[in-house]
């Protein structure tokens, strides 16, 4: 187990988008988080700024830097539901400018969120990165004909980028910390470089920035990414060997491949028949978006409507989708 470093967190704006680098772990009490209109609005701002100002208090080395970074989010005007209306109709439009301002008034709720994932073992503001990005798509994907408000649809989001950055640090394959700390430098780089072009880095942006070889970039890239053998001797360490031999899970047959683009598109016709908050329910339920799925529970926070109302919802949605025999393709999702 390596020895815990002091590492400096910073906030700073890259291309208009707060991003938030490398801290230590903050240890936050668990609070109850109340997805309600008020704290999706102005409630957000006073629990990121005061609670979380609070805990970092008893961290002396990071308290400046985070109260800094709070200071700085909490420069964004908050907004109220038209002007999220308007904002997503220019966004729609292609306006660039209307999509930063979205994602700006939105950073005080990555926080919040963030808060709540804290104790599981990732540094709170790798967190809070990890939950931007996730704020970042919920931009790209939102459609305000819908009718909610983009805040409880951006809460999604959010919360499946910091769970998905968690799995994998949680992940079960032990890899030496000096390669875990090289593989975390590319990926915070990989972040910030996503964030900056709005699209993927290439391996020798990647290398260039973290002065490797394209070859070692790849190599460990591949070691976080993919199960791999553990009999084989980790690069530039061979005493250290891994145990057994993992499947690799993320080779879909041809045959599946197809068998399950022909299932989506099945899905999104026969999800046509639904209004707009039945087909959202049926896809936070059955993970129609990102394959993850969400109980009652958490859709009926993010509808702010009871645990019997969404399973109500949910019911007759899923009649409406076996009923008509065109649409043979839910057959699969609706007995489950």
């Amino acid at each position: 187990m390596g020895a815990r470093r002091n590492s400096k967190v910073a906030g700073s704006v890259e291309q208009g988008v707060l991003v938030a680098t490398r801290g230590r772990k903050s240890r936050a009490t668990e609070e109850q988080f109340e997805e309600n209109e008020a704290g999706l609005e102005q409630g957000f701002a006073d629990e990121a700024e005061l609670e979380l100002e609070e805990e970092v208090d008893q961290r002396g080395a990071i308290d400046d830097s985070v109260k800094q970074y709070l200071k700085e989010i909490g420069t964004y005007p908050l907004l109220t539901a038209e002007q999220e209306l308007e904002l997503a109709e220019r966004i729609s439009r292609g306006d660039a400018s209307a999509r930063q301002k979205l994602i700006e008034a939105n950073l005080r709720l990555v926080v919040s969120i963030a808060k709540r994932y804290s104790n599981q073992g990732l540094p709170l503001l790798d967190l809070i990165q990890e939950g931007n990005i996730g704020l970042m798509r919920a931009t790209q994907k939102f459609d305000y004909k819908r009718g909610f408000r983009f805040s409880t649809y951006a809460t999604w989001w959010i919360r499946q980028a910091i769970s998905r950055s968690i799995a994998e640090y949680s992940r079960s394959i032990h890899i030496p910390v000096h390669v875990m700390e090289l593989i975390y430098k590319i990926k915070r780089i990989a972040r910030r470089l996503y964030q900056e072009q709005g699209v993927e880095p290439l391996p020798e942006q990647l290398a260039a920035e973290v002065g490797l070889s394209r070859e070692r970039v790849i190599e460990l890239l591949n070691v976080s990414d993919q199960p791999v053998s553990l009999d084989a001797p980790m690069a530039d360490d061979e005493e250290y060997h891994l145990a057994d031999v993992l499947e690799d899970f993320s080779m879909v047959p041809t045959e599946n491949h197809a068998a399950q683009q022909l299932q989506r598109e099945h899905i999104e016709k026969a999800m046509t028949v639904l209004n707009p908050r039945e087909r959202t329910i049926i896809e936070m339920r059955y993970g129609l978006n990102d394959g993850h799925s969400l109980s009652l529970d958490e859709v009926s926070v993010l509808f702010h409507l009871t645990r019997e109302r969404i399973r109500q919802i949910e019911v007759k949605a899923l009649r409406k989708l076996r009923y008509p025999e065109r649409y043979d393709g839910m057959r699969d999702l609706v007995r489950a």
